[in-house]
């Protein structure tokens, strides 16, 4: 009849009915998750283009031009591991300082100086002729890169964000995840076709050209003092933590190793790759063609695991995330085939997506948010310092046959043992935290 309208799909039938409010609620929270977006886009880019740039001077990217900066200054593999390490522990060390800034300083400030920097470490890496030279660039490049540009990143969506803490997290963490991705395949293509040293120089000119993008998109950033006095959130005890009461933490201890884990033997999983192909009997190529995957699953498993530190918080989700990671490396030990590494990889994605997020609000929810900046500082030291020793560690035991696939049933043990001293150690600091951290 004319003016009739026709039946709603929710009025069809008792089903359709029953499903109505189901499919109200899922709307609602893609409209929620829209608004989210659009409200905080800015923001959000921010945090993605610093750990974008954090490529520049991570391990991934500095070991694609191994055998070119080992030929070039006539380095032995022990020779090039050493500087390597060196460049880093010295980066970890000045981050226990510098990381501190966050806490004072805009990131629209720290931002574009960070960013000259690490364009400055890749021009040097580019023209430099001296030997000697080398660790000092490396010093700079794992500074400015994996240290503050990473560092400032999650700093400022931790203290930005509070309830949508871990989202804001797994989205900004999306510029690791990007960069690792897309750079290596990118580069190594490249290298065929131009002389590595000029790469870098494409390195130089990404972050300058993030330079004007940074300051555009917060200019009209939050200001560090008064945002975390108006919007923070409060730790253990019901208060905001300085360094030197984090130092004297229990918990900052019994987070120690569970910092360095990842850090140290995911590093050396990478590092020394083309070992694990060699003992495994594999093609390099057969081992590299699961990264791109392994990637996509990391990315996965950051974005669960952003969604389910704001539903059910750290406290909860902390003590148990690097069980996957023990399961990787007992698979990779026993792997016989690419069936089997498969599984591995899917464990130890599970691991490192979750250690995008839940470890950088760790530290806001049990310490409060007034000096996350300093605390979170402390942590990225342990971290970077990591992964200075376990490339060096794996490579010093290999020297002394001690073969990786024997290492990695010890760093599966290592990761189970850091899985109960977290349990542990969590969930009694956990009573001290305000109602609100059981959400």
């Amino acid at each position: 009849m004319p003016g009739t309208q026709p039946p709603s799909l929710e009025s069809d039938t008792p089903r359709n009915n029953f499903l109505a409010p189901w499919a109200h609620d899922r709307q609602a929270e893609r409209m929620k998750s829209t608004g989210f977006l659009a409200l905080n886009a800015p923001f959000l880019g921010a945090g993605v283009l610093m750990t974008f740039a954090s490529s520049f001077g991570q391990t991934f990217f500095i070991s694609i031009f191994a055998g070119e900066i080992r030929q070039a200054f006539d380095l032995s593999h022990g020779q090039w591991g050493g500087i390597y390490a060196l460049g880093t522990t010295m980066s970890a060390i000045v981050m226990v300082w510098a990381g501190g800034l966050t806490d004072t300083y805009r990131v629209r400030v720290l931002g574009p100086g960070v960013l000259l920097g690490l364009a400055a470490a890749c021009l040097a890496m580019a023209v430099n002729p001296f030997v000697w030279a080398l660790p000092a660039i490396i010093f700079a490049l794992r500074f400015f890169g994996q240290g503050m540009s990473s560092h400032i990143a999650v700093v400022a969506m931790a203290r930005w964000f509070v309830a949508t803490r871990g989202r804001a997290l797994s989205i900004a963490s999306l510029g690791f995840a990007f960069g690792e991705a897309t750079l290596p395949f990118l580069f190594v293509s490249l290298m065929t076709i131009v002389d590595w040293r000029v790469l870098w120089i494409v390195g130089v000119l990404l972050c300058l050209a993030g330079v004007p993008v940074l300051a555009r998109l917060l200019g009209k950033e939050r200001i560090p003092g008064s945002h975390s006095q108006s919007e923070s959130s409060l730790g253990m005890r019901g208060q905001h933590w300085d360094r030197g009461q984090v130092l004297r933490s229990p918990l900052f201890w019994v987070m120690v190793p569970a910092i360095l884990g990842p850090a140290a033997f995911n590093t050396s999983f990478f590092f020394h790759q083309v070992a694990f192909a060699e003992t495994k009997g594999w093609s390099h190529v057969d081992l590299v063609a699961f990264f791109p995957l392994y990637t996509l699953m990391a990315i996965g498993a950051m974005m669960v695991s952003g969604w389910a530190l704001d539903r059910f918080g750290t406290a909860r989700l902390m003590p148990l995330y690097q069980l996957p990671m023990a399961v990787s490396f007992l698979i990779f030990a026993i792997a016989t085939g690419p069936g089997t590494m498969f599984w591995g990889f899917l464990f130890l994605a599970l691991t490192t997506g979750a250690n995008s997020t839940l470890p950088n609000a760790f530290w806001a929810e049990f310490y409060g948010t007034t000096h996350i900046g300093s605390i979170k500082a402390l942590a990225a030291a342990v971290m970077v310092l990591g992964s200075a020793i376990g490339p060096g560690l794996t490579g010093w035991l290999l020297d002394r046959s001690f073969g990786l696939e024997q290492q990695f049933v010890a760093i599966a043990a290592y990761f189970a043992f850091v899985t109960a001293v977290m349990v542990f150690g969590i969930r009694k600091a956990a009573q001290s935290l305000p109602q609100d951290a059981f959400r």
